[in-house]
């Protein structure tokens, strides 16, 4: 698949939420279908150690749009701002004369809700306001009013209709009907990002995604449950150490969310049979991945807030212009994506944008086009800095080893080559002490735990006071509100009907 060195490929970005790729047929599972993701791995890359930045929606969202870690842009939980001031790779592609275009979920807190985007097609699911800010002062209290708990567990199955049936159902409409209108009306390039709520919890599916799986089959988890100190925090947040499961409710959540993860594969299949129909599939860079992923069991935990692997590790496939098919075992994140949309080798750009950004990942051109590993730098930074913590829990994730630090626990070393499941805790061990010592002195000269601390108490208490204020008198909301003119739209009398028939029909006769 080529293209002239003077042909921008344009830029789909298709983004689920909390879809772990242990459960993607992609990835082997052997029950999950995920047929179109499938179609886009057998002509791309599949990265098989791709990892989010923070494992947390909001977080890991405004890692995966500024190319940097939360600890630089202070974006550190559900409830932080998203400073306009932080340039995005929306920004970046409108300089190298991109159209940027936005639909569904993005989890912007704040009064910008563009964020580099020309324009958002629908309003995002979750609240932009401050209200989900966590406490470090009080870490230990259990959040409730919009916390994860069991219920969402015990309440999984079948349903006609949820709000996030129905918010997806939207993000793909508009998506597709904004992809057949750059076709009409030639607009190239373009760079758009579709993000999708699935498979997040609820785990609650519809019928035809239900039925795909036989019940029975469905496997439980694998993983026994560990006593490490931040998945006691998890497990008592998430009232798992109270609020007990049966495996039929277990196999219930497992079911719906494997339904969930076929339903988020047919909206990535719609959009590539859009991509074919306007006549762009060849010439567009098709990523699919996700913020996070999701535990869904395994360790007596559930949903993510940890860097162990179902939380940690998302999917991600890029298939398109210059992409050999391959699969990747070298360490990569989310921020690596803003580096790899504006690499010359993407946008063959005459130069690279004006802003000289600062950014936390690189390129993956060298991997996508098949390069020698020794030509990549493969490693993986995380930062968890939101609720269920009291402080920093940072991550390094190089070669075959992941290190985690935190200033109240004790060091875990995983070998994920040999020890997948993360079960064999390596830090103690005299074998690894040069390692151990390695990261653990590699951890102090990249990160100041205690500032980062204390800059995640300040930013809190400033966001309390905010949102308390913020209750009183008139509300003034944040919540994004698409713009529609139904005097434009379809059939109106002060334009000819026939030449919009004309325009408005794709191929043109």
């Amino acid at each position: 698949m080529t293209r002239t060195s003077t042909t921008p490929a344009n830029i789909l970005v298709i983004m689920a939420d909390q879809l772990s790729p242990q459960f993607c047929g992609t990835y082997g599972h052997p029950l999950v279908k995920t047929p179109h993701m499938d179609e886009l791995a057998s002509r791309g890359m599949r990265f098989d150690a791709a990892y989010c930045n923070s494992p947390l929606c909001a977080p890991s969202r405004f890692s995966f749009m500024s190319g940097q870690l939360v600890s630089r842009i202070a974006g550190y939980d559900n409830g932080a701002e998203f400073k306009a001031s932080i340039p995005t790779f929306a920004h970046g592609l409108r300089q190298l004369g991109y159209r940027t275009c936005l639909s569904g979920k993005m989890h912007f807190v704040g009064p910008d809700q563009l964020h580099g985007f020309e324009e958002r097609l629908t309003t995002d699911i979750y609240p932009a306001d401050h209200a989900w800010t966590p406490d470090w002062e009080a870490a230990d209290e259990r959040i409730d009013k919009w916390y994860h708990n069991m219920d969402t567990v015990r309440e999984a199955g079948v349903a006609m209709t949820t709000f996030q049936i129905e918010y997806d159902e939207e993000t793909a409409f508009f998506a597709r009907r904004r992809l057949l209108e750059y076709a009409i009306n030639n607009t190239q390039p373009f760079a758009m990002v579709a993000s999708f709520i699935h498979p997040h919890d609820p785990y609650v599916a519809r019928p035809e995604w239900w039925d795909l799986y036989n019940h029975d089959a469905i496997d439980l988890p694998q993983i026994p449950l560990t006593e490490d100190p931040h998945t006691r925090r998890l497990r008592v947040g998430i009232k798992a150490d109270t609020d007990e499961v049966t495996e039929a409710q277990i196999r219930n959540a497992r079911h719906a969310y494997y339904a969930n993860v076929s339903y988020f594969d047919s909206k990535v299949g719609e959009l590539i049979r859009t991509l074919k129909e306007a006549e762009l599939y060849d010439n567009t860079l098709i990523v699919v991945t996700a913020d996070h992923g999701d535990m869904l069991g395994e360790r007596g935990l559930w949903y993510k807030m940890n860097f162990f692997e179902h939380s940690a590790r998302v999917p991600m496939i890029i298939s398109g212009p210059g992409v050999q098919q391959g699969t990747s075992a070298e360490p990569v994140s989310l921020v690596d994506l803003f580096p790899t949309f504006i690499a010359p080798e993407n946008t063959a750009a005459s130069g690279t944008p004006a802003v000289d950004y600062t950014l936390d990942g690189q390129s993956l051109w060298p991997l996508l086009q098949g390069q020698q590993p020794e030509s990549f730098n493969g490693e993986v930074y995380g930062e968890y800095c939101a609720e269920c913590a009291s402080h920093p829990i940072l991550m390094i994730r190089r070669n075959q080893y992941k290190y985690i630090h935190c200033d109240a626990d004790p060091a875990q070393l995983f070998d994920i080559d040999t020890d997948p499941a993360e079960l064999n805790n390596l830090a103690g061990d005299p074998r690894y002490t040069d390692i151990e010592s390695e990261f653990a002195a590699e951890v102090a000269a990249r990160w100041n735990s205690e500032q980062i601390r204390r800059d995640v108490l300040a930013t809190q208490k400033q966001r309390q006071a905010v949102h308390l204020a913020m209750q009183e008198g008139a509300l003034t909301s944040w919540d994004y509100q698409p713009k529609r003119d139904a005097s434009q739209e379809f059939v109106r009398n002060h334009f000819d009907w026939i030449e919009l028939a004309e325009k408005a029909r794709f191929p043109r006769v």
